[in-house]
């Protein structure tokens, strides 16, 4: 755990910036990220360019890490021939990683604290076909549980911060990591994945962000991986559905083509959004898919003024 305050009482004094995209990051370093398991390979494989990916995004002013998680999975790691056990193994690194590289940040600019977050991605991201963009996977309630349990379990005892619950595209299965995630103890975020104002799956959000209100372990509800000019709306309708601080992060602005495993269309993300946003009830904010270290650099020189 985090050797200062907490991340709650970080929110409560106000905004908090998170890191950007970490795939881009990585590629950016020289990873080839071309398969099914996308960043998570690099937890067997290259665990010191995850590091060095997070070490970035705090140079830049990050304050919240997001874990080398977001696709790793029992299911998804069995296809390359990893046990239980080791798969266990690579999620617990997944966030020793990322505590490693808040801890140098720590020695070479003490005073300034940082937190770590497990990302728990949704049932699509193992499916690696882009049906985190859809949702709606046939999967009840249950069966979404089911999946999700062992993984987070397994986050949660490595000891991070806090769960992010994260690029959620239904109601269904918001529900299912929301449930599962209380369990746990560990406070958590549950941010959607939407298009259009509705959720990727077609669901109002004022439904969506419902499932989060009068949760005990809730941290913040809100939305990423989307469009960035949705952001601001979709924040202001989380504070009043729930009550709670809002967490916003989203992609570039361009489009993701999963059959072409490519991105498409220009980058729409200003970081000087950032203090609408933050008016709006944001306090945890940051970037996600295509979003660099340059412009959570200027994202949280933002914040801080």
């Amino acid at each position: 755990m985090s050797t200062g305050g907490t991340l709650a009482e970080a929110l409560d004094a106000g905004p908090v910036p998170l890191d950007g995209g970490l795939s881009n990051q990585l590629e950016a370093q020289g990873c080839d990220l071309s398969d099914a398991l996308w960043s998570a390979r690099l937890l067997a494989a290259a665990p010191e360019q995850i590091e060095a990916a997070h070490l970035a995004y705090l140079r830049a002013g990050a304050r919240v890490l997001i874990t080398a998680s977001y696709q790793a999975t029992f299911e998804g790691f069995a296809r390359y021939g990893i046990d239980r056990a080791g798969a266990e193994a690579l999620l617990a690194r997944s966030v020793r990683l990322a505590r490693r590289a808040a801890d140098t940040a720590r020695r070479t600019g003490p005073g300034r604290e940082s937190w770590v977050a497990a990302s728990v991605g949704p049932y699509g991201a193992m499916l690696a076909d882009g049906s985190e963009y859809r949702g709606r996977y046939g999967l009840g309630v249950r069966e979404l549980e089911r999946f999700h349990r062992p993984r987070v379990a397994a986050l949660a005892a490595a000891g991070p911060d806090a769960l992010a619950l994260e690029t959620v595209p239904d109601v269904d299965e918001a529900e299912a990591l929301v449930r599962v995630a209380e369990e746990t103890g560990v406070p958590y975020w549950l941010s959607y994945s939407v298009a259009g104002g509705r959720t990727r799956a077609g669901q109002p959000l004022e439904e969506a962000f419902a499932v989060a209100a009068g949760r005990d372990g809730v941290l913040a509800v809100g939305v990423n991986c989307c469009n960035p000019e949705e952001a601001r709306e979709a924040v202001e309708l989380a504070v009043a559905v729930t009550g709670r601080p809002a967490v916003v992060y989203p992609n570039s602005g361009e489009g993701w083509d999963a059959g072409a495993r490519r991105w498409t269309g220009r980058g729409t993300f200003d970081p000087g959004r950032v203090r609408a946003w933050a008016r709006a009830g944001a306090r945890l904010v940051g970037g996600c898919c295509r979003v660099g270290p340059e412009q959570v650099a200027e994202l949280a020189g933002r914040l801080e003024a």
